[in-house]
């Protein structure tokens, strides 16, 4: 996937300029796809020129006039091209996974607190998917479209940090007791 296309996926569901997009994919999109400010910007104004987005000056009471983005003809096509192109299958790179798998040259101790950190990141993302599934998706049952699609990679997310945890939790109660056996000298 290109940042384009995560953009346009944004810019769908709502207009808005560049500092916009950027607060809203901080709160939604990019959870899944990171980008900076300064990306955001120079791909908003590529697929201006390609012809995907119109732009609107709008101009601001004491501030710098702002450029609003909407998804044009054209942007919807390739939206719907791209939807409809196969997706490759991510492998999901760990470095997590690559030290556990090397666990029997190195301070298992320190690993596990390695670990630990790391179920704790995910433990806090998965409170904050909760809380956005609490908050914003009340009646699931109910949903359509949009929010419905919406929702549907909110579950998406709370099953993978779920299950990142689980394993986390795994990985500790099998090492925990080599971590704390003497070791020989």
């Amino acid at each position: 996937m290109a940042l384009e296309h995560a953009l346009l996926v944004s810019l769908t569901e709502r207009a808005g300029s560049g500092y916009e997009l950027a607060r809203r994919f901080d709160k939604s999109i990019g959870f899944f796809w990171n980008a900076t400010h300064q990306q955001i910007y120079r791909v908003l104004k590529r697929m201006e020129e390609s012809g995907w987005l119109d732009g609107v000056t709008v101009a601001q009471e004491g501030k710098p006039d702002k450029k609003v983005y909407s998804v044009n003809e054209e942007g919807r096509a390739e939206l719907s091209r791209w939807i409809a192109e196969p997706t490759d299958t991510d492998l999901p790179r760990s470095e997590l996974g690559v030290k556990i798998r090397a666990a029997a040259h190195g301070d298992i101790a320190a690993l596990c607190t390695e670990v630990n950190r790391h179920r704790d990141q995910h433990a806090q993302r998965l409170e904050v998917y909760l809380r956005i599934e609490k908050n914003d998706f009340p009646a699931p049952e109910q949903l359509t479209g949009t929010t419905l699609h919406q929702y549907l990679v909110l579950r998406g997310g709370i099953r993978v940090e779920s299950g990142f945890v689980e394993w986390c939790d795994e990985v500790l109660q099998a090492l925990r007791p080599v971590a704390s056996a003497p070791h020989p000298e």
